[in-house]
């Protein structure tokens, strides 16, 4: 019996080659799998089979991709003429979130080596190099529940066709046709239900086309979407299909029921009633009893015992927090000081990252999920305010953009808030400007890719995003560096929230002196045109490496704006580079950067573009005026004196400093509180 086996093994083997030949020929190819229990499947990374059969492909991670392969390749081209052979694939599918989420893709790939790709915003498929390069062979169509700028997504809830690129070819908001009457009805893709989806390509007409369904509904007649794009020119001859994912948040799910595929064939049909249901989300419900009898039979007994209990342990907690009823609301926002206490093993000296004016940043790790956070540790006395400053905490906590640093939630307890971040390991980026011995100097094209990457989180903030946000403290030290050197912006402790068309509140004028633009002595006004001039001093502060403010051996200031303007005038514009880049840059990228940094620190506001504008100037979209705008030859400092700047200057001579310490989690500046929001 033992010698039978490998002869078995290779009449098996054999048979596959001969499937494999037949296929590649033009003959019909087809595999279903009505749920994954005990299937012949590959797993990769974070995905995983449940207990029920379900394929898991993040498994509730943190920042981890997912990826499971069909286990063999599969010839897709024809012998005869080498064209890619039609196919067709369908699938059941259901995210969980309690959050906005990346979504997940069904691909087809030349193999099943994506160690190379990023997490969150890639979807496990690319990295900031690779993504639309030819080369990938990868076709791929998404479903995706946030919005990524730099991708072109149309919205946040959309199915897209990918070309070796997350930049879609063509895509379509989620939802299908009703046969009878044509109308369009909306599916929400994380919506904690299960939704049907069929991909088909016909390999005569090159026309692909994409259908989507709530489970149980009968394919559609007419597609989502259709397109026509010859495959031939993208797949490999042997190629893989399978689904990846890349997890953003703590307990998102991507969860596929069933999955089959056809080659030269359509795909085989599901039932339904043998496909895994999906599991519970959110708490359980309770029973009648419990919600009606047992609560009304024991109200008095247990109230009296619980507030007697109550009352003799608060004294001694340790770890006693500061509560209010408005604070419901922002239940999953608010960490407990338990955990941040044990994350950061006590607020010891040996993980404090620096100390600010408004309090010291520590590191840790929470201790179920293992994530790094920034812990800022902040003191406050008054409660004026308190209510409200949480409120755009949390709001502000539901940014998502790969170039800001995401803000967690907040705990208070006693006279102290606490604010928890994404931890940055490289630190803030005035660190790497400003020569600290231990820190490496920044090339150029790390420079030129962190102002792309701010420039674009500000366009988020002030023109993607459902409310407008003005960040008011734009500057190096509040720009933090990740694992690889992208700067991402936080400190949004100053940040106003306003709707689109609205107009800006006056207010308290906030911020740092060398980057606050001359109309708001007189205004107060803060606006997306205030944060455009930070952020020009900001990108001749990158690239010249220097301050705002320059201070000579004789104590006289120089604004670095002026400075930089008067080589403009003399047309030794490219003087003003950082000396430490030793001419290593690229001169065209250099001089962009300086002329866009006056551009944007002109001082009056109307002549300054949009970030939009701004990025299609980094992009190369749209050339940056050669003439510049009219009354940039004047000074620029001379100007802010007459529109009364220079005295708000000289009335706040401490401000100059700067404080690069504080900013490495890019936490709340508490004067805030006292009513400057």
């Amino acid at each position: 019996m033992a010698a039978m086996k490998p002869m078995l093994l290779l009449v098996q083997m054999l048979l596959l080659s001969l499937d494999l030949v037949n296929m590649a020929y033009g003959e019909e190819y087809a595999f279903i799998y009505s749920g994954f229990t005990d299937q012949n499947i590959t797993l990769d990374g974070a995905a995983m089979v449940t207990r029920s059969g379900l394929l898991d492909l993040t498994n509730g991670s943190v920042r981890l991709n997912g990826h499971a392969f069909y286990p063999s390749p599969l010839p897709f081209r024809k012998f005869s003429d080498g064209m890619v052979q039609s196919f067709s694939t369908s699938f059941v599918f259901g995210v969980q979130s309690s959050y906005p989420s990346q979504g997940f893709a069904f691909f087809i790939a030349p193999s099943k080596n994506f160690s190379s790709a990023l997490a969150v915003q890639f979807l496990g498929l690319f990295n900031n190099q690779n993504n639309g390069d030819m080369k990938n062979q990868i076709f791929a169509v998404e479903f995706d529940s946030i919005k990524n700028i730099e991708f072109q997504d149309i919205d946040n809830n959309h199915v897209g066709i990918d070309i070796n690129s997350l930049t879609s070819v063509d895509a379509f908001p989620a939802g299908f046709y009703d046969d009878k009457d044509g109308t369009f009805s909306n599916l929400t893709i994380a919506s904690n239900e299960a939704m049907q989806v069929w991909v088909d390509y016909n390999g005569d007409t090159a026309q692909i086309s994409v259908t989507t369904a709530p489970m149980g509904v009968v394919k559609p007649l007419k597609p989502l979407g259709s397109i026509i794009h010859n495959l031939s020119s993208v797949l490999s001859e042997m190629a893989y299909v399978g689904f990846s994912s890349a997890a953003g948040r703590d307990n998102t799910r991507h969860y596929i029921l069933g999955w089959s595929f056809g080659l030269n064939r359509p795909a085989p049909s599901f039932d339904i009633t043998n496909l895994p249901k999906m599991p519970r989300f959110g708490p359980k419900g309770r029973s009648k009893v419990l919600e009606i009898i047992l609560p009304i039979a024991s109200a008095v007994s247990v109230l009296s015992i619980g507030t007697v209990i109550f009352l003799l342990v608060r004294r001694h907690l340790r770890y006693l927090e500061t509560r209010e009823d408005w604070e419901v609301e922002f239940g999953p926002h608010r960490f407990s000081f338990r955990d941040l206490f044990h994350a950061t093993e006590g607020f010891k000296n040996k993980n404090l990252l620096g100390i600010g004016g408004f309090g010291r940043v520590y590191k840790g790790m929470l201790p179920v999920s293992k994530l790094d956070i920034a812990v800022k540790r902040v003191s406050h006395d008054s409660k004026q305010g308190m209510k409200e400053f949480v409120a755009e905490v949390v709001s502000i906590g539901r940014l998502q953009h790969r170039n800001i640093v995401q803000l967690l939630g907040y705990c208070r307890r006693k006279g102290e808030l606490f604010l928890v971040y994404d931890y940055m390991p490289n630190g803030s980026l005035d660190k790497y400007l400003y020569g600290q011995e231990d820190k490496q100097i920044l090339t150029w094209a790390q420079r030129f890719r962190v102002i792309k990457g701010i420039a674009s989180g500000l366009a988020y903030l002030h023109e993607e995003w459902e409310k407008v946000v003005v960040h008011r403290d734009i500057k190096a030290s509040n720009v933090l560096l990740d694992t690889e050197m992208n700067g991402r912006l936080g400190d949004f402790g100053l940040a106003r929230l306003y709707d689109h068309g609205a107009d800006a509140q006056t207010t308290r004028v906030v911020g740092t002196i060398g980057y606050l633009a001359p109309e708001l002595a007189s205004s107060g006004k803060a606006t997306p045109l205030t944060d455009v001039f930070s952020f020009g001093i900001f990108v001749l502060e990158v690239t010249c490496g220097q301050r705002p403010i320059k201070e000579d051996i004789s104590g006289n200031t120089t604004m670095l704006v002026d400075w930089v303007l008067e080589h403009w005038q003399k047309g030794t514009l490219t003087d003003a580079v950082d000396v430490r880049l030793q001419d290593d840059y690229d001169l065209g990228e250099v001089s962009l950067a300086l002329k866009l940094g006056l551009l944007c620190s002109h001082p009056f506001a109307d002549a300054r573009p949009k970030m939009q504008q701004v990025m299609q100037y980094l992009q190369g979209q749209v050339p940056i005026p050669e003439d510049m705008p009219p009354n940039l030859s004047f000074e620029m400092l001379t100007l802010m004196q007459n529109e009364g700047f220079d005295s708000y200057i000289m009335s706040y001579p401490s401000s100059i400093t700067n404080h690069s310490d504080a900013s490495h989690a890019s936490c709340a500046a508490m004067s805030a509180l006292s009513g400057g929001r």
